[in-house]
């Protein structure tokens, strides 16, 4: 029995140690890694180009962490899309006003602009940058960030990024390389869909790689993050995960973003006006089970598809007018079965060459916005013309090769 007790004992203490070694290894946002370097900040007014993500892991925000620092005067706020709050649908216009706490400005860069001019940087001796991103090209904070960099080196303004994770991890990359004639707010940068970089990352490559326009260059500071590593998922990291955009609830979402969003280039419903956006897809001329025994058939690495219906219904800040209001539609539900082996793209791609296969009368491109999103037009007529979809995936191989390789000299971690 003490023999027992005592076997026991050496394996609750076991238990423990790994649970101890686990708690240790936490992840620290730029945000929470401010005390480090207060003297970026101390006597300095600030500029802060931020939304609801901002947050340490005492869930202090960044304005009274950054408002705590000895002499340091927060003088004005900068919101990106769906404004500071994160409470604007997309691609709905923010307006500028003052914070009703601090009593500054909160200037919108989804407005009017979506750079700050220099009467807006006015009074600011050093512009921060701190939002949580989720890793695909196509979503815009990480213009907002860029184009603020611009404005700040533009006027000899220091520009701080505060780091966060990629929270789709900072390994996996995926899908071509912009081409510059398809730049929009949407993909301003040769940068591929699913590109495994930290907004720090990204702000040293665009800085770095000469992108600023008028070939400025900002003086940038990056404050890393701290435990993280490249293969960790958001989920890892021991942080928690805010809602990114109305659109954007957790981490699943954002898993399958960079393929589903594809068919926001289409008539094709991608779950805007549902409470799942982007983990189900439809139209009410679309035969769930159908599509789903097709996309099935494809053995694509990591995921597998339901059939589902849904109706898609105003969500006040989400999608007040989303495709086929009130109509049911027959569609999809993406499941995710091994995300290390998932492909988000790809899948895209393959969800959009067979839905416009199946219902070639029925399947609408929104040509420009889709040609935008995939950064050419070569993959939308390579689908009209029928090619394959493993090859066109092959054909930008080098080229990914080539960034990967461009990638390395920016990587912190």
């Amino acid at each position: 029995m003490r023999n027992g007790i005592k076997i026991f004992g050496i394996f609750l203490a076991s238990l423990l140690w790994l649970a101890a070694g686990k708690s240790s290894n936490v992840v620290l946002t730029g945000l929470d890694r401010v005390a480090e370097y207060q003297s970026l900040f101390q006597g300095k007014r600030i500029g802060i180009v931020t939304n609801h993500t901002a947050f340490n892991r005492q869930g202090q925000y960044i304005t009274d962490v950054l408002g705590n620092i000895p002499g340091a005067t927060i003088t004005a706020l900068f919101g990106p899309e769906h404004g500071i709050k994160g409470s604007a649908e997309a691609g709905e216009k923010v307006a500028s006003g003052v914070d009703p706490i601090k009593g500054v400005p909160i200037y919108s860069l989804y407005g009017e602009t979506k750079k700050p001019t220099p009467e807006m940087l006015q009074n600011v001796d050093v512009l921060v940058f701190d939002i949580q991103d989720i890793g695909a090209r196509f979503y815009t904070y990480i213009y907002t960030m860029a184009l603020a960099m611009e404005a700040a080196a533009a006027q000899g303004i220091p520009f701080v990024v505060l780091d966060r994770p990629n929270p789709i991890n900072g390994v996996a990359v995926e899908g071509n390389i912009l081409e510059l004639q398809f730049r929009s707010f949407v993909g301003l940068y040769p940068l591929p869909v699913r590109h495994g970089m930290t907004v720090g990352e990204l702000a040293r490559m665009i800085n770095e790689e000469g992108w600023l326009a008028n070939g400025v260059k900002a003086e940038l500071t990056v404050i890393p993050l701290k435990g993280w590593r490249r293969s960790m998922w958001f989920d890892q990291t021991g942080l928690k995960f805010i809602k990114t955009s109305p659109n954007m609830p957790d981490l699943e979402t954002a898993t399958v973003y960079p393929g589903i969003c594809l068919l926001e280039g289409t008539n094709v419903s991608a779950g805007r006006g549902t409470t799942m956006p982007f983990k189900i897809f439809g139209a009410p001329w679309i035969d769930g089970k159908q599509l789903a025994q097709n996309l099935n058939a494809l053995q694509l690495p990591g995921v597998r598809f339901r059939d589902t219906t849904f109706t898609p219904v105003p969500i006040k800040g989400a999608a007040l007018n989303p495709k086929f209001k009130h109509q049911q539609c027959g569609g999809v539900r993406i499941v995710v079965t091994d995300r290390n082996q998932f492909k988000p793209y790809l899948t895209g791609l393959h969800v959009v060459n067979t839905i416009y296969h199946m219902y070639p009368d029925s399947f609408q491109w929104r040509p420009s916005h889709f040609d935008r999103l995939t950064g050419t037009d070569k993959i939308r007529q390579a689908i009209i013309e029928g090619k394959d979809i493993a090859a066109l995936e092959q054909s930008w191989q080098d080229d990914l090769k080539a960034f990967l390789k461009k990638r390395q000299r920016y990587l912190l971690y």
